[in-house]
């Protein structure tokens, strides 16, 4: 498919992108562009383009509007010392979007699409793309009903659209361990429910929990799965993993419930690699206190796209303190090589790094 491509009458003024891209921050800055790509139930995907970044027009009968009939992605380009801007598995980030529209009852979008659309906004706004320490440009490929419809149907009207914005660290400053409140009085998703897809509704249902977490003093929240003796699920918007001290690695397996997330599915890779035995099983909150206070676990961290890893430190369950070795050194080595992989000082040995620009 060919995309049209239309000019920012008034692009960002060099002056204006450089002090930008001096502090970059998280999601406050956006491209002078975006990607589109229509569908509608008669005619399919069509009318590809990079337009000007800018407002979107929806009749206030829109079907996102009104049932959340809606699904995103999120992933990073990075300037590598070659020139050229890559993005980190995209054809993984393209499969599971259409994992999340199939449970959305949204229409699935092919995979070269996806690719060409993140190829045609990154090519166009390339002078976005940060080269800071651990700097990158996020991406966000993202689909809504756009039907003007209040019947309870899928939508006939769907807009895809990629949107950037230039990031540095999302937690901000030096890499320290995060402090996670265990949320007692909400879940995050239910056997059967929408947890696997990569939907907003899940995130929106999660900020009440944040806000406890935020009022105790904590960075993240912790969900719990009272149906598995509150096995432990993931953090608001992050996978999480334990790391023995016999060289092991324990993650919440997939159950339907939890976000399959492509950073974790890297990190059981590189834990292989080196030769640490995985395992994706049912993890209580009881284990990983016991194994803090009995020296089992010595580490614990969080993954996912925005954030790559970040150490878990203080986990705070009402009263009760768990408590955490801090910043490990396994922890720190995956997060070297996968940020080495990503930003293109390390080896791609798994062919992860797909060349954007």
């Amino acid at each position: 498919m060919t995309f049209d491509h239309t000019p920012h009458p008034t692009p960002t003024s060099p002056e204006r992108l450089q002090e930008i891209l001096a502090s970059p921050g998280f999601g406050t800055h956006f491209t002078d562009h975006t990607s589109v790509i229509d569908w509608t139930a008669e005619g399919g995907w069509g009318d590809a383009r990079v337009e000007p970044y800018g407002p979107i027009s929806l009749d206030p009968a829109a079907a996102v509007l009104h049932y959340a009939q809606e699904i995103f992605e999120g992933m990073k380009a990075y300037r590598h010392a070659d020139g050229g801007i890559y993005t980190f598995r995209p054809l993984e980030n393209a499969r599971r979007l259409n994992r999340s529209a199939v449970r959305m009852a949204l229409p699935e979008l092919p995979e070269e699409l996806f690719i060409e659309s993140l190829e045609e906004l990154v090519s166009t706004d390339k002078a976005w793309v940060p080269d800071g320490d651990g700097e990158a440009l996020y991406l966000r490929p993202f689909m809504f009903a756009s039907e003007a419809f209040l019947g309870v149907r899928p939508a006939n009207a769907v807009s895809y659209r990629v949107i950037a914005s230039p990031a540095g660290n999302y937690f901000g400053g030096e890499l320290k361990p995060v402090r996670i409140w265990v949320s007692r009085d909400y879940i995050r998703a239910a056997p059967g429910g929408t947890g696997a897809a990569k939907t907003g509704g899940n995130y929106a249902g999660s900020l009440a929990a944040q806000q406890q977490a935020t009022a105790k003093g904590c960075d993240q929240v912790l969900f719990l799965d009272p149906l598995r003796e509150n096995a432990i699920e993931e953090l608001g918007g992050m996978n999480v993993f334990l790391v023995t001290a016999d060289n092991r690695l324990i993650t919440p397996a997939l159950t339907g419930t939890i976000l399959e997330g492509i950073t974790r599915a890297s990190v059981i890779q590189l834990a292989k690699d080196r030769g640490m035995q995985v395992e994706e099983r049912q993890v209580t909150l009881e284990e990983w206190d016991a194994g803090i206070t009995d020296g089992s676990i010595t580490e614990a961290f969080a993954c996912g796209t925005a954030a790559v890893i970040t150490p878990i430190g203080e986990l705070l369950d009402g009263e009760r303190r768990i408590a955490s070795a801090g910043t490990g050194e396994v922890t720190l080595s995956i997060r070297e090589e996968l940020l080495g992989i990503q930003t293109g000082t390390g080896e791609d040995r798994h062919g992860w790094m797909h060349r954007l620009a």
